[in-house]
């Protein structure tokens, strides 16, 4: 059993790990305010992009002129698979569930058949997924000691990702990445980049009241690539917003359970300090009477 001296050390030790857990919430909480209002920020623009794209796809879709970031290459052989996690960890199950989920779709394509590429945004899915598909990562990008995320570190991503293509590489890119929707709650999302998904075209939407000029392949040209990096912006803001809040909800957690940890060590070592005072009686007292 612990000496008394043991266990107050240990009792020290909690305490001092609790303090930093609530520093590391309330930094978190700070945080999580401003990544949220970004990615909320970011969502209409992104949204509005894609009904545009929509738009101007529906009048292309079916005939040969239609961009090859639209129509693809006509095949499903090798796929590029984007996991975006965080560079840190302390952040609960959230870098876990997005690899989770790309790792099983990477062995579904594999067991299919496919050929499957990876790209890494964040050090913490690169180094998760290099245990078993290594060889498979063909670029890997880390956004450690960034305070605040910006377009300019998608454009290297998108880039890559269309000279992938532009090479003839690969013919799918799919982006995993978590989407913020509350503190306690973030989504696990797959959004197809590569060919581009296009929404359904509402009646009332933009294609009925105009008309375009250029023509609609060549302003596709020009808005497809700048579409894939903002999706990627996107996917980046709703990942920062949701490891923050994935972050403050895990240190609240550990916080409460090192205070209940602290108890039941104080009423063990109160305990184990009672049994050596009343042993110290008895010896006491079994002397006197021995006397």
């Amino acid at each position: 059993m612990p000496s008394l001296k043991d266990q107050r050390k240990r009792i020290t030790s909690v305490k001092s790990t609790r303090k930093i857990m609530q520093a590391m919430k309330m930094v978190a909480a700070s945080k999580l305010r401003r990544a949220q209002e970004a990615a909320e920020a970011a969502r209409p623009y992104a949204a509005r992009m894609e009904r545009m794209i929509a738009t101007l796809a529906g009048a292309v879709a079916d005939k040969a002129s239609a961009p090859p970031l639209l129509a693809g290459t006509g095949k499903d052989a090798v796929h590029l698979v984007i996991v975006a996690t965080a560079d840190r960890g302390l952040c609960g199950g959230f870098n876990t569930s997005i690899v989770r989920g790309a790792r099983r779709h990477i062995r579904g394509l594999l067991e299919a058949g496919k050929t499957v590429k990876i790209l890494c945004l964040g050090r913490k899915g690169r180094d998760m997924l290099k245990r078993e598909f290594a060889d498979k990562i063909v670029a890997s990008y880390d956004f450690a000691g960034i305070k605040r995320m910006s377009f300019d570190f998608a454009q290297p991503v998108a880039a890559k990702v269309i000279e992938l293509f532009e090479r003839g590489e690969i013919d799918v890119c799919d982006l995993f990445f978590n989407r913020f929707k509350s503190v306690i709650a973030q989504v696990l999302t797959r959004q197809r980049l590569i060919p581009a998904e296009v929404p359904e075209v509402k009646d009332g939407d933009a294609k009925t009241f105009f008309e375009f000029e250029p023509g609609e392949p060549e302003i596709l040209a020009d808005l497809l690539p700048r579409n894939l990096a903002i999706q990627i912006y996107r996917a980046l803001l709703e990942n920062a917003a949701s490891e923050q809040g994935a972050r403050m909800t895990a240190m609240d957690n550990a916080t409460r359970n090192a205070a209940d940890m602290v108890d039941r060590l104080t009423i063990r070592m109160n305990r184990a300090r009672q049994a050596i005072i009343t042993k110290e009686l008895i010896e006491i007292i079994s002397g006197a009477e021995a006397v």
